[in-house]
């Protein structure tokens, strides 16, 4: 670590020693820990945010493209949706019998999605997920789930990855992982396990768009089976289109699972979908003391209603395309086409890395984050786009991008990448996408 790090990042440091004292990690979410952020060269303890600009503990700014891991859409600080949180707030948070919020929010979203017909809220992803697989197991008897995706943390779900310390074998053993725009890999399971899937649960997209004719596959080959088919679109939907990849692909599932930017950082998650499916939500058991809250209940208000009235949607996914077009122009001008890919939707592309014969993709990773922060540039591997972002906000993302990428040019050309690093290589977590 050279000293100029070290004083850019000193009081993270700090914060860092100080919250490990008590916090394992020092962070509650791994993706935001020193598991993903190379320690002494990452602002690691944020104090505030405004429009697309976060602060750090030592008082640098930065440009956000990370957004709250995607759970904040409009913007920190949306001043529509803090009106509407602070008028709740006057006349209360949680209360000893349902809310009228609690309708009211459910009846937008049965307005907005098409496998909607009844709602039930949660807290995080991960409740709305778990949720929707256990209705699919009750309505049809059967225990096993195909994945494809990230599903959040519970064991039904974490114990198909490599992070599966503390999950029961016997609970792996129901959980099948199948490939994204292979739908041979998804009919081998049914081969290997026929008539015991319960349910098909899938990003509808991540990485890549989805091929022709693979979500209609893998729709038809669920219900052949007896599976029900579940879009998780807990980062997809109210982002990829106003009823979320579903309206934008055309095909609806059977449930559906929402979250992160419904309420622009404030907690809540969703669980959708037909009647026939979701009446058994009043026999399984998913109840939460805090799932009526209405401070996220008044956000979510304000953030469906915001999105209609001002073009949100068509400015997110305007400003994306924006980045993919610049970042590819100058991902080319340095000749990185073999270690840079570009892939996503606008709304949440992915800065894809590659191996090359001498450095590994996380060796280029790790510089590539250590340069971005310095130049003011908060991301990990992804643009995250939010409501917020101007075209300035473009135009520095872009500029911090051909600075970083001429240095790791000459870099990659005189073998001297790691002698730049200042700090130690970030390793994987678990890969999902």
């Amino acid at each position: 670590m050279n000293d100029s790090s070290t004083a850019r990042y000193e009081n993270s440091v700090k914060w860092l020693e100080r919250a490990e004292r008590t916090i394992p990690l020092g962070s509650q979410t791994f993706s935001k820990s020193r598991t993903s952020f190379p320690v002494g060269v990452s602002p690691l303890f944020l104090t505030r945010g405004q429009g697309s600009k976060v602060w750090d503990v030592d008082g640098n700014r930065y440009i956000d493209f990370i957004n709250g891991l995607l759970a904040v859409s409009l913007g920190y600080g949306d001043p529509d949706v803090d009106a509407a949180v602070t008028r709740q707030l006057a006349s209360g948070v949680s209360f000893s019998l349902p809310h009228t919020l609690e309708a009211e929010v459910a009846e937008r979203i049965v307005d907005r999605v098409p496998c909607a017909e009844q709602v039930r809220f949660g807290k995080n992803g991960s409740d709305a997920t778990a949720g929707a697989v256990r209705i699919a197991r009750a309505y049809t008897g059967c225990d096993r789930v195909a994945v494809c995706g990230y599903h959040g943390w519970q064991d039904w779900y974490i114990g198909s990855t490599t992070r599966d310390l503390g999950v029961p074998a016997a609970t792996k053993e129901l959980t099948h992982k199948f490939v994204y725009n292979d739908i041979d890999s998804l009919q081998r399971l049914f081969d290997e396990h026929p008539g015991q899937f319960a349910a098909v649960i899938m990003e509808p997209m991540n990485v890549v768009w989805p091929a022709p004719g693979f979500l209609e596959a893998v729709r038809d080959r669920a219900h052949a089976h007896g599976a029900l088919l579940i879009f998780d679109e807990t980062i997809t939907g109210f982002r990829y289109a106003r009823g979320g990849a579903q309206e934008l692909f055309g095909i609806t599932p059977d449930l559906a699972t929402f979250g992160k930017g419904v309420a622009n950082g404030f907690p809540l998650s969703i669980v959708v979908g037909r009647r026939e499916y979701m009446k058994l939500m009043e026999e399984i058991f998913f109840s939460f003391t805090f799932g009526g809250e209405a401070l996220s209940l008044a956000a979510t208000r304000a953030v469906l209603d915001k999105m209609d009235s001002h073009g949100v949607l068509q400015s997110i996914h305007r400003q994306g395309q924006k980045v993919l077009d610049d970042v590819a122009a100058v991902v080319a001008r340095h000749g990185l086409d073999q270690v840079f890919r570009l892939s996503g939707h606008p709304s949440w592309s992915f800065l894809n890395v590659a191996d090359t014969a001498r450095y590994s993709q996380f060796e280029i990773k790790t510089f590539l984050l250590q340069e971005m922060f310095a130049r003011g540039i908060l991301m990990l591997g992804t643009h995250n786009i939010s409501y917020a972002h101007d075209d300035e906000d473009i135009r520095a993302l872009t500029t911090a991008y051909d600075e970083v990428l001429a240095k790791l040019s000459l870099a990659l050309a005189k073998e001297n990448l790691t002698e730049q690093l200042h700090c130690k290589v970030l390793t994987p977590l678990f890969k999902v996408r």
